[in-house]
Parts: structure tokens; C-alpha cells; sequence
């Protein structure tokens, strides 16, 4: 039993160490690590209210960018959307313009057509006219050889003009 029973002078002992023990922490450390644990205690809480600070702006510059993206969106689209217009307005510009110089270059051709025609028609005509001359020489010249057939001719024409 004498395992069990603690020894009442090592109780003492053991007492008084442990309270001097205490006194002398209570008057040389136990400030000090208080004063360590209220700096630790604030310090931790000044680190939350930045880090909540931090997400707040964060929260708050995440919010900007989004505008941002959404007003970049919007002037791309309107660009986009104006760019086009001004494509289709140039295209439908040089179509009209393209269709009204191929009319005027129509024109232009079917004019020169008509007065390349007209211009060759006239030479037609004055060759035919230069023929017909020529081949009535020589038909009047072969005439004209025997007097009995001009004077048959001179009298044919005198009754042709009469008539007419």
C-alpha cells in the first residue's frame, strides 16, 4: 500500500514549488505572455477585417470588369454592326454606280453600233451608187455605139420622163 499512499512531506514539497512556481510567472512572464496573446488576438483580427477588405474589393473590382467586359462587348457589337452597314452601303454604292456604267458603256457601244452601221450603209450606198453609174456607162457606151440605138434610146427616155 505504500505505492498508493503518496508521502506527506513530498506533498508539501511539492505544494510549496509548485505555488512559488506560480508567483514567480505571475509577476515575471504572465504579463508579458498575455500582453503577447492580446497583440497575437488583434493582430489576427486586424489580418481577418483586411482579408474581408480584400474580398470586398476584390468583389468590387470583379463587378468593374464585368462592366468593362459588357461595355467592350456592346462597342464590339455596335462596331460590328456599323461596319456592316458601311459594308453594304459600299457595296450597294459600287453595284449602282458598276450598273450605271455598264448603261452608259451600253449606250455608248449601241451609239457606235448605230453610227458604225449607219457610216456603212452610206458606203454600201455610195459604192452601189458608184456601180450602178459605172455598169450604166458601160451599158450606155455599148448603146451608144450605133445611132439607130441612141435614138431609140434618147426616145424610150423622153416617154419614161413624161410618164413620170
Amino acid at each position: 500500500m505504500g505505492i498508493l499512499l503518496p508521502d506527506p512531506g513530498l506533498v508539501f514539497w511539492t505544494t510549496l514549488s509548485f505555488l512559488t512556481l506560480l508567483l514567480i510567472l505571475r509577476k515575471y512572464a504572465w504579463k508579458p505572455i498575455l500582453r503577447a496573446l492580446r497583440v497575437r488576438e488583434e493582430y489576427i483580427e486586424f489580418s481577418l477585417r483586411d482579408a474581408e477588405n480584400a474580398k470586398i474589393e476584390l468583389q468590387k473590382l470583379d463587378e468593374t470588369q464585368k462592366q468593362m467586359l459588357e461595355s467592350a462587348n456592346a462597342e464590339k457589337d455596335a462596331l460590328i454592326k456599323e461596319a456592316r452597314e458601311i459594308r453594304n452601303q459600299i457595296i450597294a454604292e459600287a453595284k449602282s454606280s458598276a450598273q450605271a456604267e455598264s448603261a452608259k458603256i451600253i449606250e455608248q457601244t449601241r451609239q457606235q453600233i448605230q453610227n458604225e452601221k449607219a457610216e456603212a450603209m452610206a458606203g454600201i450606198r455610195k459604192q452601189i451608187g458608184l456601180l450602178s453609174l459605172e455598169i450604166a456607162e458601160k451599158i450606155l457606151r455599148e448603146q451608144m455605139k450605133d445611132a439607130s440605138k441612141q435614138k431609140a434610146l434618147i426616145d424610150q427616155y423622153l416617154e419614161d420622163v413624161s410618164f413620170n
